[in-house]
C-alpha cells in the first residue's frame, strides 16, 4: 500500500488544542478542525504503527453517518471540504485533505453513550459475572453475540489516554450529569443507533452495538465527534453471523483478536503488529466503508 500513513499532525501555524486516541483537535477561531489520523488505539492503548486509509474511512463514514441521521438530531458537522477551511488551513492541504472535519464547538457531555443491539465485548463479560449490563438485568441463558429482544442504553465513563472506560448503570451516570439530560441521551442514541441498523441491515452487515458523544451548544444537545465508524462500534458480516461465539468482525476487533492471542497485557507499550494484521485491518475499514456508503478510496 503506498498510501501516506498519518500518525502525528505538525501544523505549526494552528492551534492544536487536543490529541486524542486517534484525532487531533486544533482551534480555528469560531470552530474547531477535528483531524482524523491513522493511529488505532486497541484496549485503550495506542499502537506504534498506524492503519493505511483509516483517518479518510473514519471521516467519510462519520459524514456520511451525519448526514443520514440529521433528522433525528443536529450534529457538529460544517465541512469536509479543505475548500471550505480557514485560509491559515491551506498550506496544510495534503495533509487535511480527506481525514477532517470542520465542526461547531460544543461543550462535551462527560459520557460515552453505548448503544448494544446484541451481546457482546464487555458487555458480554459484564452479564457473565452478574447477569446485567450497566445495572440492567438481562433474560438468563443467553449465549455471546445473541440479539437482544430491544436495544439497550448502556453508558460508560470517558476515560483519559491510557486509562480504561467503564460501564456505569444510568443511576451512576445521573450523578455525572442531570436525569433530564440522560433522558434525552437515551432516547436520542437509541433511534440514532436504530435507524442505523436498519440501513446497515439492507447492506448485509450488522451493527452489534455503537458508542455516541454528544455535546451541549447553548443548552441544545448535539451529535459530536465520530459517528457510527469501525472504530467507535462492531460491524458483523450478516451472513456470516452465528450467535455463541465472537463474530467475524469491520472493525479493530480484528486488531483486538489478535493482541490477546498473544496475551497482550493490555498496558504499554504497544507490541508490533504483523504486516498481515495491519493490511487485513485496513482492508476490513475500506470494505465497510464500500458497503455502506458506496464510496471508495484511492
Amino acid at each position: 500500500m503506498n498510501e501516506k500513513i498519518i500518525l502525528q499532525t505538525n501544523f505549526p501555524n494552528l492551534n492544536l488544542v487536543k490529541q486524542g486516541k486517534v484525532r487531533d483537535i486544533y482551534d480555528v477561531g469560531e470552530y474547531f478542525l477535528i483531524v482524523s489520523t491513522d493511529r488505532l488505539s486497541a484496549f485503550d492503548v495506542i499502537m506504534d504503527q498506524g492503519i493505511p486509509y483509516k483517518g479518510k474511512v473514519l471521516t467519510k463514514i462519520s459524514e456520511f453517518w451525519f448526514n443520514f441521521n440529521k433528522d433525528v438530531i443536529e450534529n457538529h458537522l460544517i465541512s469536509t471540504n479543505v475548500e471550505d477551511f480557514p485560509s491559515e488551513c491551506l498550506e496544510y492541504k495534503n495533509d487535511l485533505e480527506g481525514r477532517t472535519m470542520l465542526v461547531k464547538k460544543a461543550e462535551v457531555v462527560p459520557l460515552e453513550c453505548i448503544v448494544r443491539g446484541y451481546i457482546s465485548g464487555s458487555g458480554w463479560l459484564d452479564y457473565q459475572a452478574t447477569g446485567e449490563i450497566s445495572g440492567i438485568k438481562l433474560p438468563e441463558g443467553l449465549v455471546e453475540s445473541d440479539k437482544l429482544s430491544d436495544p439497550i442504553f448502556t453508558p460508560s465513563t470517558k476515560a483519559e489516554i491510557g486509562e480504561h472506560d467503564e460501564n456505569i448503570s444510568v443511576k451512576e451516570a445521573e450523578k455525572i450529569i442531570s436525569k433530564e439530560i440522560i433522558e434525552r441521551l437515551k432516547e436520542k442514541s437509541i433511534t440514532l443507533y436504530k435507524n442505523a441498523s436498519d440501513y446497515a441491515l439492507t447492506k448485509d452487515i450488522i451493527i452489534a452495538d455503537t458508542k455516541f458523544e454528544f455535546g451541549l451548544t447553548k443548552d441544545k444537545l448535539i451529535l459530536i465527534d465520530e459517528a457510527l465508524t469501525p472504530d467507535s462500534s462492531r460491524f458483523w458480516p450478516k451472513d456470516e453471523y452465528k450467535p455463541g461465539g465472537t463474530q467475524q468482525s469491520y472493525d479493530k476487533q480484528f486488531v483486538r483478536d489478535y493482541l490477546l492471542s498473544i496475551n497482550f497485557n493490555k498496558q504499554p507499550p504497544p507490541p508490533v503488529l504483523p504486516d498481515d494484521i495491519i493490511n487485513n485491518t485496513s482492508k476490513k475499514y475500506l470494505d465497510v466503508l464500500k458497503k455502506l456508503t458506496g464510496e471508495e478510496l484511492n
